[in-house]
């Protein structure tokens, strides 16, 4: 890994007071050493991790993001119920969950409109809204792709 990368991987964590082990350097490192943005399932952050050279286990990257969630380094987003990514944007933001692919990339929030949220029941509050639009391809769109791959 580039040192540079790394050096990233290790301020994200250090700034979110989280004690700087391998396997979360590791992972940090893939996920921010870039400086870009992503959304990663934990199954692709294991082979992205495996396919680099680093011995983790699909355990250990599932309850390392999960960690990552507790601090707020990265958001969680489900998909139908049973498919999550992970999302090292945090604020709040809509996504395309494109249908054929099974990727997810952000959504340009300028365009979205919430009017008017349901009263939440008595005693509690909302406290984030999720938007995912699903996407699938028209006849006329076949063959194209998410614009970014973020």
């Amino acid at each position: 890994m580039e040192q540079s990368a790394v050096t990233r991987g290790v301020a994200w964590l250090a700034g979110a007071g989280l004690r700087p082990t391998r396997q979360r350097v590791t992972l940090a490192t893939l996920l921010v050493g870039d400086g870009r943005d992503r959304h990663v399932s934990a199954e692709s952050l294991f082979e992205a991790a495996r396919g680099a050279g680093h011995s983790v286990s699909l355990a250990t990257v599932y309850n390392t993001l999960r960690a990552f969630c507790q601090v707020g380094l990265v958001q969680e987003i489900t998909v139908d119920g049973s498919k999550s990514y992970f999302d090292t944007r945090t604020d709040d933001h809509p996504h395309f969950y494109w249908e054929e692919t099974g990727e997810l990339t952000d959504a340009p929030a300028a365009d979205l409109r919430v009017a008017r949220l349901p009263e939440p029941p008595p005693g509690t509050e909302i406290a984030k809204l999720d938007i995912v639009i699903r996407l699938r391809r028209s006849a006329a769109g076949r063959g194209q792709g998410p614009e970014t791959s973020s």
